[in-house]
């Protein structure tokens, strides 16, 4: 690969083949059969519409550098949350910087085997990422996906036939909502969980296009009810 294009995203596409019997019993925590959700999906499906997500600080808690599947938890309500979305018709992505391989504290491998675990305990809910994109480079290494470039958003457009105006991208970094900006996704969602909390407070001038909520269940209640209001418009 030329070093200045980086590296190909890790793709983890569907779930086929996964068990939760593979799963150790500290990460039980999310019950293997779906549970009623309280909360009905509005709006007509959005089939080339996307959600693109952050993962560590979104999907998961940031843990500064994780890299080792036991160290994973989950951002509570996350998955539930994930599947409304889907039911809406959403292609979901995980888009995610891991600077932590270029500074050399882990592995391209490490960051697989988080992913893998991660799309498994999603997979238990019915939820399938069709693609996990990568930027593995340090921020003074030459990179073409690590955000806020939208490189990737585009290959996904490309490759899955999206409208990236009907599209979302939820993170809790500028570089996230900069990522979605460059893209021209509809909106792009600043959550309060990971570091959003402080880009809240210390990046105010910066973020006043971005709609700004407690964590993913509430990301995806503002998605969902931006499709309700089209609806009756």
């Amino acid at each position: 690969m030329d070093a200045q294009r980086g590296h190909e995203p890790v793709a983890i596409t569907g779930s086929a083949g996964i068990l939760a019997g593979e799963f150790p019993d500290q990460h039980r925590d999310m019950p293997a059969r779906m549970p009623a959700l309280p909360v009905p999906v509005h709006g007509k499906p959005t089939m080339n519409g996307a959600a693109f997500l952050d993962r560590d600080g979104v999907l998961i808690q940031d843990n500064h550098y994780l890299h080792r599947a036991e160290d994973v938890v989950f951002i509570p309500g996350a998955a539930a949350a994930l599947k409304r979305l889907a039911d809406a018709g959403f292609k979901l992505f995980i888009v995610s910087n891991q600077s932590g391989v270029g500074r050399g504290y882990f592995t391209l491998a490490d960051v697989e085997q988080v992913n893998s675990h991660l799309a498994r305990e999603f997979a238990r809910y019915g939820v399938a990422f069709q693609k996990i994109y990568v930027a593995p480079e340090a921020p003074d290494q030459p990179s073409r996906g690590r955000k806020p470039s939208p490189e990737f958003l585009f290959d996904a457009r490309d490759e899955f036939s999206l409208d990236l105006g009907q599209s979302f991208m939820v993170g809790d970094k500028l570089s996230d909502l900069q990522c979605g900006w460059n893209a021209g996704v509809k909106a792009c969602i600043l959550v309060r969980t990971g570091y959003g909390a402080t880009v809240e407070r210390e990046s105010a001038g910066q973020i006043a296009r971005a709609m700004i909520v407690d964590d993913l269940p509430a990301a995806v209640d503002g998605i969902l009810s931006s499709l309700s209001r089209n609806e009756s418009d």
